[in-house]
Parts: structure tokens; C-alpha cells; sequence
């Protein structure tokens, strides 16, 4: 009985700790309003800042829970809420965590290098809706860190997902082997891009698992033992043809595809829940990874995203964009860039041998 009175007493002080995050009026009336909330939201999050260095963030603090109370007040098919980016300026947050340059390297390196094959573009016949998370082809969601390899994270949800669709098993795979080995063109904490790290795969003969090549999120030596004991293969992979959702729809009924956006706004950055619409450019600076869609009761057509911040953000992790938009290049420039691995087989490379998990362990 005392555990249970226990327990319960623990699970009511997180409860009531979450709940006063929520903000209100009565938070934004005074300086000292504002100053207990972030009293509150620093020790929700652990995080400690020196005397001096809390007076600059308390600044960002202010305007960012100003914006947040003012937009919740809208209506918006959508809400934000003050998460554990709450004293980041929009600038630190975008270079911290969309911090890919998914333009900015497409840029350099030119165009995509086209396969001329987009396997679906026949395909008539989709279903209304698909979660490719319902069917088991998507993994928990992951955590990048301060390390802007997002297009790793993004490429691999697309390798974890048709490898389950092909061979009925889901593996988490290593993003830190493309991080620290796929260093060529990709430039790690620096960004990349996802059809070159789909390329890396498919020469390398394959990527090898989380267990055995697990994230660090930094830049680290490309450990060679590991790179050279893949667990899951593929045979190429497609470009979704640009500025079209149509197609990219035809694509995601089938596999969820690696998709680039522009995550830097502030209303992307306290994502809380329902269908974003918000106000973003076409800025490419973030990987993610479209792993479904839907509509809502209301009629809101929606992709279903996977992201890579840690499943505190958004609606667990993921997020809901808006589908269907008058713009060719769809919400945040959804459509622009995505393309998805090819998988022609159930067959895998027979995996690390012993004495590299022995190394590992």
C-alpha cells in the first residue's frame, strides 16, 4: 500500500510539474511572472545557466512565451507549447537543430542526381489514408542532439521502413555510421544530404545496426569493424519527382519516403499538437522523414512526419503538416526534395560476426 501511495504521489509531482509549463495569463501579467515560469520551466528541464548568462536568456524566455501565448489564443488548427527550446532565439535553435543546410549542400553539389525511374508514376489507386508507424515499419522515435544530422536520421527511417516492408523485420539502424563514414560528400554535424547517403549504402554493400554502431551525436572516426558488418541492405534508390505531393503521396502509400522541409520558424520550434499551417519558406534546412497521411474530421488533408528531436516535441516526436496546399512545393517545401531507398528483395548481409559485438560489449 505504501508503494502504491508512493507511486502515486511521484506520478501526481510530474503531472502537476508538466502542468506548470502551461502558460497563462496570470504568467505573463509581471516581470515576476515571467521570471518564477522560468524558474519553473529550467528546473522542469535541468538546466542551469550561470547569473549573467540567465539574464540574456530570460530575455528569449519572455518573447518566446509571449509568442506562444498569443498564437495558442488564435485559432489555429494547431497549438505550441513551451518545450525544452523555450530560451533559444529562432537563429540558435535553427543552427542547433536545423542545422542539415539541405540547400545550401544541394547547392554545391547541383542538381539531384536523377535514376530517370519514379517507380509509382502509374499508380492511380490510393488509399485514403496510410501510418506506416500501424504497420511496424517505423522505430521509436529518435533524439539527434545538438548535431546537424538530420539527413542521416531521415535516411535511415526510409531504410528501417521498406527493409521491414520487405522482409517483416524492423531493425534500428546506426546514423552514426553515416556520420562518421560517409564523409566524402556528406559532412556529418555539418549536413548532408539523403540521396547521397542512400548511394553510400548501396555501395558499401549496407548499414549496420544501432546496437552495434550506436549515436554519439558529434562527429567522430569512421569505425571500420562496425561499417563492415551491415545488417540491413538496399539496391539504389528514387527521386520523388519535384514540387509535385501528388506523387509524393503515391510514393508514401508504399514506403515512408525521406523528405527535406524548412523547420526554422518559431512556430515550428514549439510544436505541440494538431495539423501545422504554419507560416515557413522553402529554406531546406531539415531532414525528416513522411511516414504517412491522412485527413482530419474536418477535411484537413495532413502528412504524418517523423522527426528527429526526441519524442518531448510535437505529438510525440511527429508532426502533422498540412497537405494539399495551392503551392507546388507544399507546406515548408515538403515536396522539393524527397526520395526513398529501393529494396528489391527479403534477403539482408548476415550481420556483425561475433567478434565485433564482442568489441561493442
Amino acid at each position: 500500500m505504501k508503494r502504491f501511495i508512493v507511486l502515486s504521489l511521484c506520478l501526481l509531482m510530474v503531472l502537476e510539474t508538466t502542468k506548470g509549463l502551461d502558460i497563462h495569463d496570470k504568467d505573463v501579467e509581471s516581470e515576476d511572472s515571467l521570471w518564477e515560469l522560468y524558474e519553473r520551466w529550467r528546473s522542469h528541464h535541468t538546466i542551469a545557466r550561470s547569473f549573467e548568462e540567465k539574464a540574456k536568456r530570460f530575455n528569449v524566455f519572455k518573447h518566446n512565451v509571449r509568442h506562444i501565448h498569443e498564437t495558442n489564443k488564435k485559432e489555429k488548427p494547431y497549438k505550441l507549447k513551451l518545450n525544452k527550446f523555450g530560451d533559444m532565439t529562432t537563429e540558435e535553435f535553427r543552427r542547433s537543430y536545423a542545422g542539415s543546410n539541405i540547400k545550401h549542400h544541394r547547392m554545391l553539389k547541383g542538381e539531384r542526381r536523377a535514376t530517370g525511374k519514379f517507380m509509382y508514376a502509374n499508380v492511380n489507386a490510393l488509399p485514403t489514408s496510410v501510418d506506416w508507424r500501424k504497420n511496424g515499419a517505423v522505430t521509436p522515435v529518435k533524439n539527434q542532439g545538438q548535431c546537424g544530422d538530420c539527413w542521416a536520421f531521415s535516411t535511415v527511417v526510409a531504410v528501417e521502413g521498406i527493409n521491414q516492408i520487405r522482409t517483416k523485420e524492423l531493425t534500428s539502424l546506426s546514423e552514426q555510421e553515416l556520420v562518421d563514414c560517409d564523409t566524402n560528400e556528406n559532412q556529418g554535424c555539418s549536413g548532408g544530404l539523403m540521396d547521397l547517403a542512400f548511394e553510400f549504402i548501396k555501395e558499401k554493400g549496407g548499414l549496420t545496426s544501432e546496437l552495434v554502431y550506436p549515436y554519439q551525436a558529434s562527429d567522430e572516426t569512421c569505425d571500420k569493424n562496425k561499417e563492415n558488418a551491415p545488417v540491413v541492405s538496399i539496391d539504389g534508390h528514387e527521386d520523388v519527382p519535384e514540387n509535385s505531393e501528388d506523387d509524393l503521396m503515391k510514393a508514401v502509400a508504399h514506403q515512408p519516403v525521406s523528405v527535406a522541409i524548412d523547420a526554422g520558424s518559431s512556430d515550428f520550434q514549439f510544436f505541440s499538437e494538431g495539423v501545422f499551417t504554419g507560416r515557413c519558406g522553402t529554406e531546406l534546412n531539415h531532414g525528416v522523414a513522411a511516414v504517412g497521411y491522412g485527413t482530419t474530421i474536418d477535411g484537413t488533408k495532413y502528412w504524418i512526419v517523423k522527426n528527429s528531436w526526441g519524442e518531448a516535441w510535437g505529438e510525440k516526436g511527429y508532426i502533422r503538416m498540412q497537405r494539399g496546399i495551392h503551392h507546388k512545393e507544399g507546406l515548408c517545401g515538403i515536396a522539393m526534395e524527397a526520395s526513398y531507398p529501393v529494396k528489391n528483395s527479403n534477403t539482408n548481409p548476415p550481420g556483425p560476426t561475433s567478434t565485433t559485438l564482442k568489441d561493442e560489449l
